[in-house]
């Protein structure tokens, strides 16, 4: 839509307030509400003021106006407000120069297009996401100078059977929870209520089923779409996710491994290139793919644990990748083996259908960010030719430490991931799509604020370990 169809779309749906939303660098969604009476269509050129020193990693409290920018391609009304409610992402500028905010996530992610577009290379990426998410009935949580704890409560799962009222008789037994139908399956109603949501918001959804883990783990599979559509989808999918679970009274959270001994949280991203309407990775080499699908392929594993820091961005991500639990820890690539950080899938034998599948990400990370710095990997491979190596058709985790010693891995844990971005990142600078600036804000703000943080604090199982000592 353009304005004048979102302001006829927003009068025929009798919206009486517009939501304007915007993503911060950690990820986290954030939004500002107006009556509809302060809406014109000078206002998707002039925009709305906003304090950007209060967000997360954006600016000082001496350059902190900011405007706000409706963007009309974005319009939907809101399937959860009470009061008919316009919803658009706003793009965040410079109330001065009128210059695109550089820390705006979303704003990365049009540079990646923009730049994919002048390399020459392609005309479009594609990227599908497939975000893994927990759906617990309740959470509680707090750490302070004398008390540091977590506690889940979930139907589906053995560490809460001692509750009084409870029937347990069906539910997935750890690692064993792919695909079962109901009733072992609790939340085939719920699932489905999301996917229906979902659609009504335009997104489009391809399956759903319940994932390995217990305590709910669930996957809901959306269609592929150009990198910014797909990110903007991703946290669409997230805010959809969690209202609806909370209508059940139930909480869903997108944290990568919030269970011990289960199966972490992952977010598999699929990725392809296209000019007009020719599938760039269609060829006759390995696995059906052209040698500048390889070449990405090469770039992805070349920059995967510089990307780490930004696909697997929190330090919980690294307690999923770890051997055991299904999680790429391994950079090597292969067609249909799972434990393979690139993954070629195998289903169809259609040239539109080839890309690759890259399995590190986790839905913690910030999808503007994440998808367009996969995308600069990828380019760079491209650019360089780098080859990927040979790929790895075999069980890695069954592989000899002899053999093992030829594989990189990625980082253990996010002070290392911080450390490989700050040494490997000079191809997230190409064409100006991240900035030095940028680079160092992310860095330092995570080794603050989440890094440090956690080194800093006790943890409940050394109580366990060292109470005694």
């Amino acid at each position: 839509m353009n304005p004048k169809e979102v302001l006829e779309f927003a009068k025929k749906n009798d919206a009486k307030q517009l939501d304007l939303r915007f993503t911060d660098i950690p990820g986290l969604q954030h939004h500002v509400s107006y009556p509809m009476s302060e809406v014109d269509e000078s206002s998707f050129e002039e925009g709305f003021g906003m304090d950007g020193s209060s967000i997360r990693g954006w600016a000082a409290i001496h350059e902190s106006d900011m405007l706000l920018i409706p963007d009309p391609e974005t319009a939907i009304m809101d399937p959860f407000a009470e009061t008919p409610t316009l919803v658009m992402i706003g793009d965040v500028k410079d109330p001065i120069t009128k210059q695109r905010y550089e820390r705006d996530p979303r704003w990365i992610g049009q540079k990646a297009e923009l730049y994919l577009k002048n390399s020459g290379i392609a005309d479009t990426a594609y990227f599908g996401a497939e975000a893994e998410f927990f759906i617990f009935d309740n959470v509680s949580f707090d750490q302070n100078q004398h008390e540091g704890y977590y506690f889940i409560d979930a139907e589906e799962g053995r560490w809460n059977s001692g509750r009084r009222e409870n029937n347990l008789g069906y539910r997935p037994r750890y690692k064993e929870g792919y695909f079962p139908v109901p009733p072992t399956d609790h939340y085939q109603d719920l699932r489905s209520e999301m996917a229906q949501v979902m659609i009504k918001c335009g997104i489009i959804v391809e399956c759903h089923h319940h994932e390995v883990a217990t305590g709910g783990q669930a996957e809901i599979d959306q269609r592929f779409d150009k990198l910014v559509k797909s990110a903007d989808n991703m946290m669409l999918f997230k805010y959809i996710v969690r209202n609806v679970a909370n209508q059940y009274g139930k909480t869903a959270t997108f944290m990568p491994k919030p269970l011990f001994a289960d199966n972490g949280s992952g977010m598999h991203v699929h990725q392809s290139l296209w000019n007009g309407s020719k599938a760039l990775f269609a060829g006759e080499g390995y696995a059906g793919f052209s040698q500048l699908g390889l070449y990405y392929i090469g770039g992805l594993l070349k920059h995967a644990r510089g990307l780490s820091a930004i696909i697997a961005p929190t330090t919980n991500s690294y307690k999923r990748l770890v051997p055991g639990y299904e999680a790429p820890v391994n950079l090597a690539y292969s067609r249909r083996n799972r434990s393979a950080a690139c993954r070629i899938p195998m289903y169809s034998a259609s040239p539109k259908a080839k890309r690759v599948e890259f399995r590190p990400p986790d839905p913690a990370a910030n999808p503007y960010l994440a998808f367009a710095a996969m995308l600069m990997a990828g380019l760079d491979g491209v650019l360089n030719k780098v080859d990927p190596g040979e790929p790895l058709d075999k069980d890695i985790y069954d592989l000899s430490p002899e053999e093992m010693k030829s594989v990189p891995s990625m980082p253990g844990s996010l002070d290392e991931a911080l450390n490989c971005l700050e040494e490997d990142h000079a191809f997230l600078l190409r064409g100006d799509v991240f900035t030095e600036e940028l680079i160092e804000t992310f860095i330092d703000y995570k080794r603050k604020n989440e890094a440090e943080a956690v080194r800093l604090r006790p943890h409940p199982y050394e109580f366990a370990l060292y109470y005694d000592i």
